[in-house]
């Protein structure tokens, strides 16, 4: 399998289409949070357009990841204006805390799939993609000094911040629409079971808890099949075809800004 042989960076994590596989743990991972959570449980509007929603977010995955300084700018300017109206009891979405958690999720989804798909992030490499990882706050309102200083520090600030994790009813319910794939297109729904399936997969069994969500014998046997199988069959496909959402969003992007 051709496998990447270099230390990973977020460029060459986030070009491969692998990434979408961590999708739905991200997003619940940013749900956890109380303040994240009611905030998109009440004003986003994912369920009626779900690929719009996919295309921003990846948009800006992308721009921070793989695009010119021109790009970043483009998306930090409809990120905010987006962000505009999301405010009430509990959550801004200009509040720098909450922004670096969801900035934070992002990182961490990187490294999970990585991981899931390539191998365990080398020690060497571990610093220089977790100072990587600040950009997805810094194109926001995020400060890099609001980071933990290194990557050990990173950890123990994560395994705090989900311990302190909660998700009431609204934005349970809101997660578990959002796992069945709401106004999805026809052509995306055959590809929905997998999608749910991998996301219970890379959740914790807290996380999954929150959400309600069932983990048997049966899926783990399976998960352990998925690991195994899932990146021999990624990895023998064309590389012109693994990297083709991430030229086709930014391509998307590019024309918005003329």
């Amino acid at each position: 399998m051709p496998r990447p042989a270099s230390p990973p960076t977020l460029a060459t994590i986030n070009r491969e289409a692998y990434i979408y596989f961590g999708a739905g743990v991200t997003v619940a991972w940013q749900l956890a949070n109380p303040g994240v959570g009611r905030g998109v449980a009440r004003h986003s509007r994912t369920l009626d357009h779900p690929l719009q929603r996919l295309r921003a977010t990846m948009s800006y995955v992308y721009a921070v990841t793989l695009g010119t300084d021109v790009d970043r700018a483009t998306i930090a300017r409809h990120v905010n204006h987006a962000h505009r109206p999301v405010s009430g009891p509990g959550y801004n979405a200009f509040d720098q805390d909450l922004q670096l958690w969801v900035a934070a999720t992002l990182y961490r989804g990187a490294v999970d799939v990585y991981e899931l798909f390539v191998d365990p992030v080398p020690a060497h490499a571990r610093e220089g993609l977790y100072r990587e990882g600040w950009a997805f706050g810094r194109n926001l309102q995020v400060r890099d000094a609001q980071w933990p200083a290194d990557s050990v520090g990173f950890d123990r600030w994560w395994q705090a911040q989900e311990a302190g994790l909660t998700v009431d009813d609204e934005v349970r319910a809101y997660f578990q629409a959002v796992l069945r794939g709401g106004q999805a297109p026809w052509y995306l729904k055959p590809a929905l079971p997998l999608q749910r399936f991998v996301t219970r997969g890379l959740m914790t069994p807290r996380l999954r808890e929150l959400f309600g969500l069932a983990w048997s014998t049966r899926d783990e046997r399976n998960w352990q099949r998925f690991r195994r199988w899932a990146p021999r069959v990624y990895w023998a496909m064309p590389h012109w075809l693994r990297h083709w959402p991430a030229r086709h969003y930014l391509a998307q992007l590019r024309r918005m800004a003329t």
